[in-house]
């Protein structure tokens, strides 16, 4: 879990354009994998931007589609009402293929759509003159880089120049998108872990005595500081006397930032983003308060909070050599406009 790849049981995730860098989380190797050629595409689950956020860093193509447009029949479980499993490419066309391929209804999995799926390698979609909005508290965020917000301006005029028309808007919610959604997954994840316990599930540590043991050492052997860390957070704001105070208000506020984006998506073909506020950090880098990593996700979580499908498409390299990317959401469903409009001109 996380948006480093530096708690992998092997060891820190490098990123291909720069080993002195993590290539991003949570997927971030498969992100690697596919950046540095080991494969055409890659599976990923994205939770928070967990898809989005790697390929951005590796300077890869990643899609998180609508959730339920994908089965999650065998995905371990982080938040079962945020995670989403989505291709990471090398280009549009591969990614679309991937999708269509994996895309459509699963018995296994009760909560996976039985709305029918398009062919979207063919991304035979009308994408002229499209309506797209970009949020001011986003672009004006202050851990927002300088670089990429230059970029990201540049962008906004070619898309203008294009044809489309592209709008800077309001999004009241930008402050409450990271703790409303670290309160909700951490609960999920709380419940959905409890069951790698060394008798049910997964691995069970030797060095026990007794019944008592085998929970204690397995979880705390078989679990990383990030995913304790994450269970712990998740145990309390469930728990008694603090479960209306945190879990029950973002709840509620989850529906606000939903009811808030689909009435932007009324008005509006796209919602257009930076995919991170930054490029990829250096690995082991001092990170002493976790809060500062998980504000990673600020710009990615909307789209899981909201259930909408997202894309992260590659920008061109800043003058460092690294790269980021750009983030494209649209309506539930509608992944063949989100990728044939990202293929033509992102």
């Amino acid at each position: 879990m996380g948006s480093a790849n530096e708690n992998s049981v092997y060891g820190p995730v490098k990123n291909p354009h720069d080993y002195s860098r993590v290539a991003g989380g949570s997927s971030g190797g498969s992100a690697a994998a596919v950046a540095s050629g080991l494969c055409v595409v890659a599976l990923g689950s994205d939770t928070g931007g967990s898809i989005r956020q790697p390929a951005s860093f590796c300077g890869v193509v990643g899609v998180k589609p609508t959730y339920s447009r994908v089965s999650r029949f065998g995905l371990i479980a982080f938040a079962s009402s945020f995670d989403q499993i989505g291709p990471i490419a090398n280009n549009i066309d591969d990614a679309a293929l991937v999708l269509e391929v994996i895309s459509g209804h699963d018995v296994n999995d009760s909560t996976s759509s039985r709305k029918q799926a398009a062919n979207y390698s063919k991304l035979d979609v009308d994408i002229s003159n499209q309506k797209i909005a970009y949020f001011s508290e986003f672009i004006n965020h202050k851990g927002l880089d300088s670089n990429i917000k230059n970029q990201f301006l540049e962008k906004i005029d070619s898309l203008k120049n294009n044809g489309h028309t592209v709008e800077p808007i309001s999004f009241p919610y930008l402050d409450f998108l990271v703790p409303t959604y670290y309160v909700l997954s951490t609960a999920e994840a709380s419940s959905n872990l409890s069951r790698f316990d060394g008798i049910n599930y997964g691995y069970r540590s030797d060095n026990s005595n007794s019944l008592e043991d085998t929970y204690v050492n397995t979880r705390s052997d078989g679990f990383g500081k990030e995913v304790k860390r994450r269970i712990m957070l998740g145990t309390f704001v469930l728990s008694a006397g603090y479960h209306d105070a945190y879990f029950t208000k973002a709840q509620k506020l989850r529906r606000l930032i939903k009811e808030k984006f689909d009435e932007i998506l009324s008005s509006y073909d796209f919602v257009i983003t930076p995919t991170t506020p930054h490029i990829a950090f250096k690995i082991g880098g001092d990170v002493t308060d976790p809060t500062q990593m998980y504000l990673e996700d600020i710009f990615t979580v909307l789209a899981n909070l909201t259930g909408n499908p997202a894309v992260s498409v590659p920008s061109k390299n800043l003058s460092n050599n690294m790269p980021h990317a750009i983030q494209l959401i649209t309506k539930s469903f509608e992944e063949e406009k989100l990728l044939a409009f990202s293929k033509a001109y992102l």
